[in-house]
């Protein structure tokens, strides 16, 4: 749990998402599945899929440039660009470092960061902590994810899940009017076997890995350890910050599942109608997912400036991170 005061806020947002649209009925022509079986188990009603040479440095890009052209702002003298993702363009060079020569940023530092479905999260957290010490006193934070290049369309139980986007914060210093009130993390390593993706090593534990570098998961031990964990760490959360569910004017998880979503809100006291989410229509983007969120809530004018945010992403590793958050943007 960390409490400390905090020095900044988040002071702008952009987002995007590819053109096209990968609908239930698309899925039944791949798959055998069926489009209402798809809701009723997930709620998902279309994804977002990247073209073929469209990857994750693209949509990052793409949703800077939203934040820019939306709220005004220039991001030439970042001192950090951090980019949450599972799927970049290449082991390396980072997605940081092609942001950072797509936008001429100098004299900025540039790394990526994989807490899977957590990152955008921790990002923040990260972020918040760095600006808060004095290190540094403007970061962009951008969450971006193609899924759809790692999914494997022969499997019906995940290729229904996943979709592709990117959403980008900057987060700046403002010791007035801050704008982290409280965080907690944790990681259950033990688990890691659950989700995962196979990579330079075949094996876990001395235990072959399937997939061939696509995601795979065991959806029914993640949902039972997610909706246990975050549930807990929510609880826990508000404690530490003073508050109850009834302090929170938004509900951001991840959106990795709308019956997920569901559970966690009945064993919590939030309520879906003041829940922010992007699986409905965007799929689970991973360390998309959240800042995808807060920006339907944003277009949709339900996001105000002033209002106080509960975000929650926890995924692969397992890992997972909450923060309440004060929105610092600007109405639209």
């Amino acid at each position: 749990m960390n409490t400390v005061s905090s020095k900044a806020r988040i002071s702008a947002i952009g987002t995007y998402v590819p053109e096209k649209r990968l609908t239930n009925e698309d899925l039944e022509k791949l798959v055998d599945t069926n489009g209402e079986w798809i809701v009723q188990r997930t709620g998902m009603k279309e994804r977002r899929i990247s073209a073929e040479q469209e990857f994750t440095s693209d949509l990052c890009i793409r949703a800077v440039e939203d934040l820019i052209r939306t709220y005004g702002k220039n991001v030439e003298d970042v001192d950090l660009i951090m980019v949450a993702t599972t799927t970049p363009d290449y082991p390396f060079p980072s997605v940081a470092c092609l942001i950072q020569e797509h936008f001429n940023i100098q004299n900025t530092g540039a790394f990526d960061l994989n807490a899977t479905c957590a990152g955008f999260a921790y990002g923040l957290h990260v972020a918040n902590g760095l600006i808060t010490s004095g290190l540094y006193r403007k970061v962009l934070v951008v969450g971006g994810e193609t899924l759809s290049k790692v999914t494997d369309y022969t499997d019906r139980t995940t290729c229904i899940l996943f979709g592709d986007g990117a959403g980008a914060v900057l987060v700046e210093a403002d010791g007035t009017n801050p704008g982290f009130l409280a965080s907690i993390q944790g990681t259950d390593g033990s688990g890691g076997m659950h989700l995962y993706r196979s990579g330079m090593s075949r094996a876990m534990k001395g235990i072959p890995l399937q997939g061939d570098g696509n995601i795979v998961q065991n959806g029914r031990e993640v949902y039972k350890w997610a909706v246990r964990t975050v549930s807990a760490g929510i609880e826990e959360l508000l404690s530490s910050a003073g508050m109850t569910t009834g302090d929170i004017d938004w509900f951001v998880p991840h959106s990795v599942n709308l019956r997920m979503i569901e559970s966690i809100c009945e064993k919590t006291g939030f309520t879906l109608a003041k829940t922010l989410r992007s699986v409905e229509y965007m799929g689970n983007t991973s360390a998309a997912s959240i800042p995808l969120a807060l920006g339907l809530g944003v277009r949709e004018q339900k996001l105000k400036q002033g209002d106080t945010l509960l975000l929650y992403g926890f995924g692969g590793g397992l890992t997972h991170v909450g923060m309440v958050v004060k929105w610092g943007v600007p109405n639209l």
